[in-house]
C-alpha cells in the first residue's frame, strides 16, 4: 500500500481512444486500490465522438470535475499536476515539445516519437528536465514478465548468454482514422509494436545493442485495403537479431497474423544453468470461449531434472481494467510515486528513445537488406 496523498493530484489525459479509456479505468483503480488520490480533471482530443465517450467514462469513474477540450491550447495547464499522453504516434512529439514549457509531469505512451530526428530532438530539448517524465512501456509490468526479470536478477539461469522474444497475434486493431495503417504515422511496425521488445532487450540484457538485422514484410494483412486511394505499408511479419555489448544475442520472431496463437507472447533466457520461458496469454476479450489461460514461467534446468512450473495469477479487477495483464496499473503507481514523492523514473525518456532507435534500425535493415550498427 502506498502513502496516502492529502491533496488530489490533477491529470490531464490528452487522447481518448482505446487506450486512453485504460488508463482513464486503471487511474480509478490506483485511487481505489492504492490510497493516492488522483483526479482527472481534463481530456483533449480533435475528435468530438471520441472525447464525448471518454468523458462519459470518466464520469461513471466518478471523475465528476473532468472538462472536454478539442484542443491542447485550451488547457489551463497551470492547474495539472501530471499530462498522460495516449494520442496517436505521429502526434507524441509535437504534443510533448508543447507541454515541456509547462515544467510538469508527463507519462508519454509509447512510442515517444516516430523519427530519428526526433528522438534527436526530444533527447535535446529533455537535457536537464526536473520533472518525471515516464514513457510507458507496459511490457515490464505485466506479472509474468516481472517475475522473469525477478529470476534472472536471481541468476536462476546462471550468466545470460541468448535471449528470444516470440510475439504471435492479431493484426493490428482499427484506429481514428485509420492512421496506424501508414507508417508515415506509427514510424513502421518494428517501432509503434515492437518498441516495447527493444525496450525489454535492453532492459533484460543490462547493456546497448550494437548491431541489427531484420528480415521483415507485408505478407497477409491489409493488402487488399486502401484509405483515401492510399494502400497501407506496414509490415505484418518480421524476425529480427540483435548483437549486444556484452555478447548476448537476441531475436524477435513477430507474427501478426496468427490471431489463434497461444500463448501470444514468449519470453526465453537461455544461460549455462538452463533455460527460463514466460508464456503469456492475449487479452481475454479475444479469447471469449477460452477456459483456464494462465501465464507460467517454466525453468527448465540442464541437468534434465524436471522443469519448475510457475503459474501467475493477475488480479480480476486490473486483468479487467485493459489488455495488459495489470501493467498499465502497476505502471500508473509508480508514475503516482515519482510525481508525489520524487520516487525513481523507471522507463526514462531515454530509454524510450533508444527504443525508437532499435525500431528505426530493424526497419531499415529490412529496407536495405544489411544489418545496421549502433
Amino acid at each position: 500500500m502506498t502513502k496516502t496523498s492529502s491533496v488530489a493530484l490533477q491529470y490531464a489525459i490528452v487522447g481518448t481512444g482505446m487506450m486512453g479509456h485504460e488508463h482513464l479505468r486503471n487511474l480509478a483503480l490506483v485511487s481505489a486500490l492504492e490510497q493516492i488520490a488522483i483526479e482527472v480533471v481534463a481530456l483533449v482530443d480533435p475528435n468530438p465522438e471520441m472525447l464525448e465517450s471518454a468523458t462519459v467514462l470518466a464520469r461513471e469513474l466518478g471523475y465528476e470535475a473532468v472538462k472536454g477540450y478539442r484542443d491542447l491550447d485550451e488547457l489551463p495547464t497551470e492547474s495539472i499536476d501530471a499530462f498522460v499522453i495516449v494520442s496517436p504516434n505521429f502526434t507524441h512529439h509535437d504534443i510533448i515539445t508543447k507541454l515541456l514549457p509547462h515544467g510538469k509531469a508527463i507519462l508519454a505512451e509509447k512510442p515517444v516519437c516516430t523519427s530519428v530526428a526526433q528522438c534527436d530532438d526530444l533527447q535535446q530539448r529533455l537535457h536537464g528536465y526536473s520533472a518525471p517524465f515516464w514513457v510507458a512501456m507496459e511490457y515490464r509490468y505485466m506479472p509474468p514478465t516481472a517475475l522473469f526479470l525477478e529470476r534472472l536478477k536471481e541468476e536462476q539461469i546462471g550468466t545470460l548468454r541468448m535471449l528470444s522474444i516470440k510475439e504471435h497475434r492479431y493484426p493490428f486493431l482499427e484506429k481514428v482514422e485509420n492512421w496506424n495503417r501508414f507508417s508515415e504515422n506509427t514510424g513502421g511496425t518494428l517501432v509503434e509494436k515492437c518498441c516495447h521488445h527493444f525496450d525489454l532487450m535492453r532492459l533484460i540484457t543490462g547493456c546497448e545493442p550494437v548491431s541489427i538485422f531484420a528480415s521483415g514484410a507485408m505478407d497477409v494483412n491489409h493488402i487488399n485495403e486502401t484509405y483515401d486511394g492510399k494502400t497501407p505499408d506496414i509490415i505484418d511479419n518480421a524476425m529480427v537479431i540483435v548483437n549486444f555489448e556484452n555478447g548476448v544475442r537476441a531475436s524477435l520472431d513477430l507474427c501478426m497474423f496468427a490471431d489463434g496463437a497461444e500463448p501470444q507472447e514468449q519470453l526465453c533466457a537461455i544461460g549455462e544453468k538452463g533455460a527460463l520461458d514466460a508464456y503469456i496469454p492475449g487479452p481475454d476479450r479475444f479469447w471469449p470461449n477460452a477456459t483456464e489461460r494462465c501465464a507460467k514461467l517454466v525453468f527448465s534446468p540442464r541437468d534434465q531434472s524436471s522443469p519448475v512450473v510457475d503459474e501467475v495469477q493477475v488480479d480480476e479487477a486490473l486483468a479487467a481494467a485493459g489488455d495488459h495483464h495489470g501493467s498499465t496499473y502497476y505502471q500508473h503507481v509508480k508514475f503516482a510515486q515519482a510525481v508525489l514523492s520524487g520516487a525513481p523514473v523507471e522507463v526514462s525518456a531515454l530509454d524510450g528513445i533508444k527504443a525508437v532507435r532499435m525500431g528505426v534500425a530493424a526497419q531499415e535493415s529490412i529496407r536495405t537488406g544489411e544489418a545496421i550498427k549502433l
